[in-house]
């Protein structure tokens, strides 16, 4: 740590001299710890991935479930700390709930992300909370077509083509920005994903089959088996 910080990071509020948030930073680094997850936007659609780290032996692998749905045409995955995620995507399916009751149905995706990253903003400024350790990247199809979005700890949000979050995110973005290509097919996007994924792994040998699910226009979220991932395996 560096001399003079510590008068900085211990609370949410106070900025350093050179503009900085350090409890915010912090929240970042926790997600850079956390599992690599990505999402891509295919031609009529939207696949989510997420690598599925298995600590222990004794753990029941079904209970691990980073994919988690919002509403029938929304799902998001995350990366970093489970308990911020949980609360957050709590939130944000009563959001969707809302926005349904009060429009009819869920017209614009960018508006549920927006009140999602609101509520993450408003704890990066008072005191006696913490900013959400989680980046979560949110996806789905609505009138415009297929989205994708990311929202960090800070409560920052940005539109992509194709992004990533947590561990292997460097690796990842690195990968997809070289081999994405606009218009590709559902097939193509999850294997370009489970290849991009395979990068980030320093051990290739010990990658196992990833949690996918695909959101296309005018259809429900689809859970891909291990049987059918594993077809997508290199």
């Amino acid at each position: 740590m560096q001399q003079g910080q510590m008068a900085y990071d211990r609370a949410i509020t106070v900025f350093s001299p050179d503009g900085r948030l350090f409890q915010v930073e912090y929240a970042r680094e926790a997600v850079k710890k956390g599992s690599t997850a990505m999402g891509i936007r295919f031609k009529n659609g939207v696949v989510l991935l997420s690598d599925k780290r298995v600590r222990s032996r004794l753990v029941e692998q079904n209970s691990l479930e980073k994919i988690q749905l919002i509403d029938d045409n929304v799902a998001t995955v995350t990366s970093g700390l489970v308990a911020d995620a949980r609360v957050l995507i709590d939130f944000a399916r009563i959001g969707a709930q809302q926005e349904k009751i009060t429009y009819g149905s869920l017209v614009n995706i960018e508006n549920l992300v927006k009140r999602i990253a609101d509520q993450m903003q408003q704890y990066t400024q008072y005191g006696g909370v913490r900013p959400y350790g989680v980046s979560m990247i949110i996806a789905g199809t609505d009138s415009l077509g297929a989205r994708l979005f990311d929202c960090d700890p800070a409560g920052t949000i940005n539109e992509y083509k194709a992004a990533a979050i947590g561990i292997g995110k460097d690796a990842v973005t690195a990968f997809l920005e070289k081999e994405y290509k606009d218009d590709m097919s559902e097939s193509q996007a999850v294997s370009l994903g489970i290849k991009a994924l395979k990068s980030s792994v320093e051990d290739p040998a010990e990658f196992k089959a990833p949690e996918v699910a695909t959101i296309t226009s005018g259809n429900k979220i689809k859970i891909f088996t291990k049987e059918e991932v594993e077809k997508y395996l290199p």
